[in-house]
This record gives C-alpha cells, sequence and structure tokens, in this order.
C-alpha cells in the first residue's frame, strides 16, 4: 500500500471516530469538574444570591441571553441545546436530580469561571458575566431538578 493509500485509509478512520463521538452521552454526570486540589474551596464557596423566584427569573433570562448557556444546555437545560449536539461529552443536563444533589453551588460557580477541561465548557467570568450573574444562572440551573 502507498503512502497516499495509507494516508486516506487514515483520514477515513480519523473522520469516522470523529463522527461517532459528535454529541455523545454525557459522561459520568456525577463526576467532578472541579480539580481535586481546588475542590475543598470550592465546596465551600457559598452562592451569595437568594434563589427568590425573581432571581431564578433573572438566571433564566441570563441563561438564555447574556450567559449564552442554553447553546449547549438547551433552553430546557437537557443538555441539547443546538451547539451542545456536537460537543463530547455533551453538555451537563440540569434535569438530573442526581447531578444536583451531589454538586454544590460553590462547585457549578467553578466551572462557569474557569471553565472545564476536556469538555466545551469555557470561563464565562468575567468575559461574558460577572460573578454575580454566575450565581443568579446557578439558582436557575437548580430549578431545572423537578424533585424525583
Amino acid at each position: 500500500m502507498g503512502y497516499f493509500s495509507k494516508f486516506l485509509g487514515i483520514s477515513a478512520a480519523l473522520m469516522l471516530l470523529s463522527v461517532s463521538v459528535v454529541g455523545a452521552e454525557e459522561r459520568d454526570p456525577l463526576k467532578p469538574r472541579v480539580p481535586v486540589d481546588q475542590m475543598s474551596d470550592a465546596r465551600a464557596n457559598k452562592n451569595p444570591v437568594d434563589a427568590t423566584p425573581e432571581n431564578i427569573a433573572k438566571g433564566k433570562a441570563l441563561f438564555e441571553g447574556k450567559g449564552t448557556c442554553f447553546n449547549c444546555h438547551g433552553k430546557n437545560g437537557d443538555g441539547q441545546g443546538e451547539a451542545g449536539k456536537i460537543l463530547n461529552p455533551s453538555p451537563r443536563n440540569f434535569t438530573n436530580c442526581k447531578f444536583h444533589k451531589k454538586r454544590k453551588d460553590g462547585e457549578l460557580f467553578w466551572v462557569i469561571k474557569n471553565g472545564s477541561a476536556g469538555t466545551g465548557m469555557v470561563a464565562l467570568v468575567p468575559a461574558a458575566i460577572t460573578e454575580q450573574e454566575a450565581w443568579t444562572i446557578i439558582n436557575y440551573e437548580r430549578s431545572f431538578c423537578k424533585a424525583e
């Protein structure tokens, strides 16, 4: 087999591999995304924004607007936004109540502020939203869990 044939074979295999992982399921939704050496501080970080109906409504407006969260996480918070459909792993599914029971607000804030290595989640604070807005969005994300 000549060099060009090997190149085409490898290219075809890589394309097939890339197609097979597009839109893959979220890998272990309960796995933390905060580095171990920062977990204690993240978990101790408390949400300064009360989860009032008014603040949850503000969080929704930010999630669907300035924060652009819906692009990946979907308007229903299920990880099925248009941009999220091509990510591997898929974005967090905020309708998963087991996820909400396992993760503290400070961990969610850490991911919004710092991004999440190995995923499509990028750092949004301060590039797109303020810290206060991130906390407000977290309250809205929590509202996707309808008690099991």
